[in-house]
């Protein structure tokens, strides 16, 4: 009945349209013959000669031309109706869940207002799986999450400066809505433990739990967060009091900064009142590596996500020989975290790189060889000095040729070569990207842009004590987030804080860094010998923290004072117990390493901050207190 009246309200303008031409037809007729017949036969408006038949017989051609025409348009029209009615059926049908028809009413449709739904989302609302039904069948796929088209504080990346930088927002504007976007299907988490005390667990599911004790023994896990401090990424936008909302395995592929909004990889925009980039990094790999083919590529480990730790401690517990190529923070802490479970497993675990020892580039040199023997201790065998020149796959092993000549065979590698800023969307955005460093070129506030930040290790930015810099550490992440989150709420603040970072080579030997720690500067060490207080496990314990990030604490350090113990001669030449490196460039300290000394961070920075020339070096170490036991 519907069709029928749809049907009829396109057609009767045109019944109306012909009706009035005939009668006035009919009325010129009888004018042009001075009469008005009583009664006019029905044959003379279409075929009979009288009264002008002639025009009659051009307009009853006209008169039929319109009805054939209307006939037709109402024929298609009512087919089209009928093969979207049947089309829609055989939708609903096909569907996993059953929807109740309802009979067809004959009222017209009514108007649909902005926040009402349309008939056909109201079925496909109906016929969507709720959380209480039951999972769906066949090849019928789930329907996706609502995705909010806007946000008032966008973060793209998922890592420690996002949840940083989210969690300042929230802290400076309570109401704040905050939506982070990642590729990762894992919410906030630190990354430390995947290189470090993860692979010291005695727990078998640790890898599905992804929880550690600490060095303290005290147990945690690795996120920041458990799932319940989350809101919805569908209910952001209507959450009266604001909250933070992850939007998993998403990725942004497009920046429109003048339109204030990104594009993801499935097409969804969003549009954000502030952003802020903090998309991390991807490992590098060797070339040698890439251009070797699928295979190669097969049993070659990138480290640096959760998923590379559950590959790489499978991997580890399935093959006899693992090669980790790099000398750095990773691959040493890997090196020595493989190195020890290779006592249980028989596991062989091999070491090389290109400089003299481990982590080269950092250390000096007497200690980059202390270094290195300690890693051999932990069951790792190094090759130093190696450059490597192919690899191939021969006989279902790796085999490694180095530019020497040298030959190295294994079952696996893991490429810990440094770290490439993740800078995809600068061009879409328009995005300063620093040939230099690397990384999005930000100023003293972290801004590219009036109303975008970056932060973490994407950022290259302008540290007021030491100049343009970009650092890839867990604790700048820490700082850098938590400033841009400051700043996207109006705090207006520079980069001043001097972030630290940390390695452990297992429970026993770590040290802190700060400020600009490069090999090639000129270096004096103060040491001492160490004490059982003098690890990493014992700093921990005494301090009740896990993760070393002084960030965290924010101690500051006012007019140290010097320890009056003088300093007792070092038992043997090689000891390198505890001490600290300063790192000079222009006769003015600008690094210092805290090797086995823990908890005084302030008081290095505060030195780096100063700025000043310092004629003995030896009074300045006293500060640290480490000729105390």
């Amino acid at each position: 009945m519907l069709k029928c009246r749809t049907a009829w309200n396109k057609l009767a303008p045109l019944a109306r349209n012909s009706s009035t031409v005939c009668r006035q037809n009919v009325r010129r007729s009888g004018l042009n013959s001075v009469r008005t017949p009583a009664c006019v036969p029905t044959a003379h408006m279409s075929t009979g000669p009288a009264g002008g038949g002639k025009e009659n017989s051009i307009y009853a051609l006209l008169v039929g031309v319109a009805s054939v025409g209307g006939i037709a348009y109402a024929y298609q029209t009512l087919k089209g109706d009928q093969k979207r009615y049947e089309e829609r059926m055989a939708e609903l049908a096909s569907r996993p869940h059953k929807v109740t028809d309802t009979p067809a009413q004959p009222e017209p449709p009514a108007v649909i207002e902005p926040e009402q739904k349309a008939p056909e989302a109201e079925a496909e609302a109906e016929a969507a799986p709720t959380e209480t039904s039951a999972p769906p069948t066949g090849d019928a796929a789930p329907s996706p999450p609502k995705i909010p088209s806007h946000s008032p504080y966008l973060l793209i990346g998922g890592g420690t400066a996002s949840f940083a930088a989210a969690r300042s927002i929230r802290a400076r504007d309570p109401g704040a809505k905050v939506l982070i976007v990642t590729d990762e299907p894992d919410l906030p988490y630190m990354r430390p433990p995947l290189s470090k005390e993860l692979w010291f667990s005695d727990d078998p599911s640790v890898t599905e739990t992804l929880r550690f004790k600490q060095w303290n023994g005290k147990e945690r896990s690795i996120y920041f967060q458990p799932p319940s401090f989350y809101i919805n990424p569908e209910d952001l936008e209507s959450a009266e009091n604001g909250g933070v909302a992850v939007l998993l395995s998403k990725k942004v592929v497009h920046m429109d900064v003048r339109g204030n909004k990104v594009k993801l990889d499935d097409g969804t925009e969003i549009s954000y009142d502030k952003c802020l980039i903090a998309t991390g990094g991807v490992p590098r790999n060797l070339q040698v590596i890439e251009r070797a083919g699928e295979e190669v590529m097969s049993r070659t480990t990138l480290f640096r996500k959760i998923e590379d730790f559950k590959s790489l401690d499978k991997v580890s517990r399935n093959v006899k020989s693992v090669t980790i190529i790099g000398g750095g923070f990773l691959g040493s802490e890997l090196a020595c975290a493989l190195g020890r479970k290779s006592t249980e497993s028989g596991l062989e675990v091999i070491q090389m790189f290109p400089e003299r020892g481990n982590m080269g580039k950092v250390l000096p040199e007497y200690l980059s060889n202390w270094t290195t023997e300690k890693v051999k201790r932990e069951g790792v065998k190094i090759i130093s000095e190696a450059l490597v020149k192919s690899v191939a796959c021969k006989d279902d092993r790796l085999e490694i040729l180095l530019k020497d000549g040298r030959l190295v065979k294994t079952d696996h590698i893991v490429a810990a070569v440094g770290l490439e800023p993740n800078v995809d969307l600068a061009k879409s955005g328009g995005l300063e990207v620093d040939s230099d460093f690397g990384g999005y070129r930000v100023n003293a506030e972290l801004q590219a842009r009036s109303n975008i930040w970056v932060a973490g290790d994407a950022a290259c930015f302008y540290d007021i004590r030491l100049g343009r810099r970009r650092v890839e550490h867990h604790d700048h992440a820490v700082v850098s987030g938590r400033l841009a989150g400051e700043n996207m709420t109006g705090a207006s603040k520079p980069y001043w804080h001097q972030s630290m970072f940390w390695s452990d080579l297992g429970p026993d030997v770590g040290y802190e860094a700060i400020g600009i720690v490069d090999s090639s500067l000129p270096t004096v060490g103060v040491f001492a010998k160490a004490t059982a207080k003098d690890t990493p496990k014992a700093a921990t314990e005494e301090s009740g923290t896990g993760i070393r990030s002084e960030s965290e604490t924010e101690d500051t350090a006012t007019s140290p004072v010097a320890s009056t113990a003088p300093a007792p001669v070092v038992g043997h030449k090689d000891d390198y117990g505890k001490g600290v490196i300063f790192y000079l460039r222009d006769k003015v300290v600008v690094g210092i390493i805290l090797w086995n000394v823990f908890n005084r961070m302030p008081v290095a920075r505060k030195i780096i901050k100063d700025g000043e020339e310092h004629a003995d070096l030896n009074e300045v170490a006293k500060l640290f207190n480490i000729h105390e036991d």
